[in-house]
């Protein structure tokens, strides 16, 4: 995870002044496919921000467990991520 730190705060700060902006956007009575589309870049971007944590979460955490003896948690966490990801 802390390779991917840096990138995934820049991230954030980005989708964090998107939301800042779909709010002035409200505010400012923008036309509805406008704040529509930005919706969709927010979400967009969360997705995009889910997957690195995913992908960061499996394989660190997920194969540190693994090599450890800890499958039944390794399993019982992908799962959850799974659901979570449907």
């Amino acid at each position: 995870m802390k390779k991917n730190q840096k990138s995934c705060i820049t991230r954030l700060k980005k989708i964090e002044g998107q939301v800042r902006g779909l709010q002035k956007m409200i505010e400012e009575d923008a036309y509805c496919v406008d704040i529509i589309t930005q919706t969709s870049a927010v979400r967009s971007a969360l997705k995009s921000l889910e997957n690195v944590m995913l992908e960061s979460h499996l394989q660190s955490c997920v194969i540190g467990q693994v090599k450890s003896g800890q499958e039944d948690k390794a399993v019982s966490e992908i799962l959850k991520v799974y659901k979570l990801k449907r």
